[in-house]
């Protein structure tokens, strides 16, 4: 008996002497390697982001069907539309006690305490991200300013959760967003509150 546990506490010393360093190389070798900044997983994550962040119910506009409102595919997040008719707002509908906020039909534009916003054109042309690169989106991200030294951005855009992301998360929206069709689409300043109502 004592000897087969010497043989036992042997052999279990070899064999955990010779698996143990083939248990950290092979721990080693699934350890996931660094996502590309540039690759397909990377701007699949960017989609992804951008979808369950909801983007599309702000920044896209509306196409009417008897089942209500649907994206319109073919100007896909390209903000509140440049030659659409703002309705007006009531006044006095607006404040404590009353509605916080009014959208716009298609949901591009939201009248509220700020005075009235505008969803941003998010798609690369010149008109809307063409001329930002991923350091001055990632900063108005984080800051809640238009390219990150700007106007404040204005409510329903939820920039705070946004600020959450990680760099590479951020990096990975800001890829695909680079990737859709570009669509010339000049949207209005913000209105303030003054003005607005």
């Amino acid at each position: 008996m004592a000897f087969r546990r010497t043989i036992g506490g042997a052999a279990s010393a070899v064999v955990l002497g010779v698996l143990t360093p083939f248990g950290i190389w092979s721990c080693q070798s699934r350890a996931p390697a660094p996502q590309s900044e540039s690759g397909p997983s990377h701007l699949q994550r960017g989609a992804y982001l951008a979808a369950y962040g909801g983007c599309n119910d702000c920044h896209t506009p509306k196409t009417f069907t008897p089942q209500g409102p649907v994206p319109d595919s073919t100007r896909f997040l390209s903000g509140y539309p440049a030659d659409a008719k703002l309705p007006p707002v009531t006044p006095g509908a607006l404040g404590r006690d009353k509605w916080g906020a009014l959208a716009s039909g298609d949901l591009t534009a939201w009248a509220g305490p700020w005075g009235v916003s505008f969803a941003a054109n998010l798609t690369p042309d010149e008109t809307g991200l063409g001329g930002w690169n991923e350091e001055v989106f990632i900063k108005t991200m984080r800051t809640g300013k238009h390219m990150g030294v700007g106007r404040d951005l204005l409510p329903p855009m939820p920039w705070y959760d946004l600020a959450a992301l990680t760099d590479n998360d951020l990096k990975a929206v800001f890829a695909y967003l680079r990737t859709l069709k570009p669509v010339k689409n000049q949207v209005p300043s913000p209105i303030p509150p003054s003005a607005g109502r």
